[in-house]
């Protein structure tokens, strides 16, 4: 027992010295996704990798962030650059926000308890995802114990996917109220799950199978193996009891969607969700100008501009391309967040000179996340926060408000969304 205490110690031991040692070696995003890509299994690596049919729109989601060029002003005094602002009320020192992603345990152990807490040292917000693998409550007291002593109050989100079960639903709401949520989001773009073919190809399940095909890819990928043989089973957390569908069997996405998701969802639901939620209310999802101005109508938080990172619908059109036509139209009424293909600093500046009051990530975090752990999540937050700051430095904006139309060209802007 003693020996077996021994070499787990020395294999977190060697782990975390690794860890640094990867991060390191890694000078931006797509390093860390190099990273994750060698260390993890190669279904796991698609599911969080992957996107819909023929991934186009995950690759415009980037590709259309260097369609905008920056025109930067010089000789102005960039001494002290302040990129903090204020999301829903409350002020955050760099307007970033953590998306929420399901089944986050299948990167790493410690999953979304990771990045919540590398959340809460950022001081953003962080986002739990209905699927998620750990719970509404662990959530809520691993940040609470970080925050004991310390100046900050964690700031998490519960994603909501809308499930046909409503007093299932009613219950979650329920829960993220008691432990001190303050804010819903909720997903709208997922009525049928999008065709996602690396998962196809791959027979991907959630939890993973451990059949022949993982045997071998553990031999392959040790480290994860270990991790995933020595924790609990892999489970969507907030529902383990209370649900037959609990992840505690393997199940295709598809039919995990089909079976739960309440394709009745309409504008109407959002009373719905008023009179079980009093707090904060985030649309995720919404992809034109006019369903953006219907989200006004409904008087709504804020909305996330999202195509569900090219996992829902290919040709769907790319986040940032929407921000400038959807702030023209409904002004500050409601916050504007830029969900999907935000790789580094920069693309956050952008996003705000176009008119979003924040971003979301969940790829980047992920890749940090298989790649060195909470540590690996840290770098990616760290990573924003100084890009955002540099590029704001060059551009000659002291602060976000100095961040305008006027620094920011499109090359080709030629489209309109409806």
């Amino acid at each position: 027992m003693f020996k077996s205490a021994m070499s787990v110690l020395r294999f977190k031991k060697f782990e975390k010295n690794s860890a640094q040692r990867r991060l390191n070696r890694s000078a931006n995003i797509d390093d860390l996704r190099r990273i994750s890509k060698r260390r993890l299994p190669g279904g796991v690596f698609d599911y969080i990798d992957g996107a819909a049919e023929d991934e186009r729109t995950l690759e415009k989601n980037v590709t259309s962030f260097a369609n905008y060029g920056f025109k930067p002003r010089v000789l102005r005094d960039v001494s002290d650059i302040d990129s903090s602002t204020t999301i829903l009320g409350r002020s955050i020192p760099v307007p970033l926000i953590c998306s929420p992603t399901g089944f986050t345990r299948i990167a790493h152990p410690d999953g979304e308890l990771a990045v919540s807490r590398a959340a809460a040292h950022a001081e953003i917000p962080f986002t739990l995802s209905t699927m998620a693998t750990r719970s509404i409550e662990e959530i809520n007291q691993a940040t609470e114990e970080l925050s004991n002593g310390n100046y900050f109050k964690p700031r998490n989100w519960f994603q909501v996917y809308v499930w046909k079960d409503r007093e299932l639903l009613k219950d979650l709401l329920q829960r993220a109220k008691e432990s001190k949520f303050e804010a819903i989001v909720i997903t709208v773009d997922t009525a049928v799950l999008g065709r996602r073919e690396r998962d196809v190809r791959r027979g991907f399940t959630l939890p993973p199978k451990l059949g022949l095909d993982t045997i071998i890819d553990g031999v392959i990928h040790p480290s994860w193996t270990w991790g995933f043989l020595r924790n609990e089973p892999i489970r969507f957390a907030n529902v383990v009891g209370k649900s037959s569908d609990d992840g505690s069997s393997a199940i295709t996405l598809a039919d995990h969607v089909n079976a739960q998701f309440d394709q009745t969802l309409s504008w109407e639901d959002i009373e719905w969700f008023r009179d079980n939620w009093d707090g904060k209310i985030v649309l995720k999802g919404i992809q034109t100008v006019a369903d953006a101005e219907i989200a006004v109508e409904h008087d709504v938080d804020a909305i996330a501009l999202s195509n569900h990172g090219g996992r829902q619908l290919d040709d769907a059109p790319s986040p940032i391309d929407l921000v400038g036509p959807v702030a023209a139209a409904i002004g500050s009424d409601t916050e504007i967040y830029c969900d999907g293909g935000v790789r580094r600093g920069s693309d956050i500046v952008k996003a705000i000179c176009l008119g979003a009051d924040a971003c979301m990530i969940g790829r980047p975090f992920l890749y940090g996340l298989g790649a060195a752990g909470e540590k690996g999540v840290d770098w990616v937050l760290d990573f924003f926060k100084e890009g955002m700051q540099r590029t704001m430095s060059l551009l000659g904006a002291k602060n976000l408000d100095d961040l305008t139309p006027e620094l920011i060209e499109h090359q080709n802007f030629n489209s309109t969304f409806g």
